[in-house]
């Protein structure tokens, strides 16, 4: 049976939780669960004085999380082991700088969900907010290793700066996606917004819907029309992970774009040709 805190009313001020990690709940009992200091505006208070709390995650080692918890920061912050499954929404920093361990979001995640994360599987079933799976402002670098998975859409400034690991979106993602991209690979199967790959330096981003008129910037420049062998690979493991992937993909062409040239210019974007 998993640890399972569930929140009893979705609190006026947000709460930040980064204190409750598998690793240490694990070795706890209910009542030192209960005592974890969590942030509460600008004091600390004990985890029971906002959620019930039950079970145990010495077995399995999972937290389920349970109400509504779109005002809950941080969940899953550095997590490293284990399962984390959030009920309904999450709040800002989800799973910000996990390393290893899943975390499913039933619900939408807000803000810098994934934000600099180093390894591991995140999966959130509804929409994501800005700056999924990005650098945080002033870092060289953002997230570099694991896997972001999204059913819904997601806002502006997915991947900034990412150095490593997948990001794939089901639905449609907002302006200057990939901006400053190192290297990684970026998969949007929806429409994208403006300023898509501004400034990256390498790695690839995908455009999968025949129906996205995506506006490149013109220091991308077409290269060739190719169907890469890498992107088969992606899709069907994005396809063993239960990840929706409309009719084609697999067999279609795609016109490869090079750039960012004001920068390296090693990256490339590439868009599926309607055919």
């Amino acid at each position: 049976m998993p640890l399972v805190l569930t929140l009893r009313e979705s609190p006026s001020i947000p709460l930040e939780v980064d204190a409750v990690r598998v690793e240490i709940v694990r070795e706890q009992t209910v009542d030192q669960v209960r005592a974890t200091l969590i942030q509460h505006g600008n004091r600390r208070e004990p985890l029971g004085e906002f959620f019930d709390v039950s079970g145990s995650a010495s077995d399995d080692q999972q937290i389920v999380w349970a109400g509504d918890c779109s005002r809950v920061k941080r969940i899953g912050e550095k997590h490293s082991c284990g399962q984390m499954l959030i009920e309904g929404d999450a709040g800002m920093h989800l799973g910000a700088e996990m390393t290893d361990g899943e975390i499913t979001v039933r619900g939408c995640a807000a803000d810098w969900a994934g934000a600099e994360m180093r390894g591991g599987r995140l999966r959130i079933e509804g929409n994501a907010g800005n700056c999924l799976g990005a650098g945080y402002r002033g870092a060289t670098r953002g997230m570099t290793g694991g896997e972001i998975l999204v059913s819904g859409s997601a806002g502006d400034e997915v991947g900034t700066a990412l150095r490593r690991g997948l990001i794939a979106v089901a639905g449609s993602v907002g302006h200057a996606a990939g901006f400053g991209m190192i290297a990684g690979s970026l998969m949007f199967f929806g429409d994208v917004g403006r300023h898509t790959g501004a400034g990256m330096k390498r790695g690839t981003i995908t455009l999968f819907s025949i129906h996205c008129r995506a506006e490149l910037l013109p220091s991308f420049h077409y290269a060739c029309s190719d169907r890469p062998p890498f992107l088969a690979i992606y899709l069907r493991h994005l396809q063993q992970l239960g990840f929706a992937l409309p009719n084609g993909c697999l067999d279609a062409h795609y016109d490869r774009y090079c750039g960012d040239l004001i920068e390296l210019g090693k990256g490339e974007i590439l868009v599926r040709r309607d055919e």
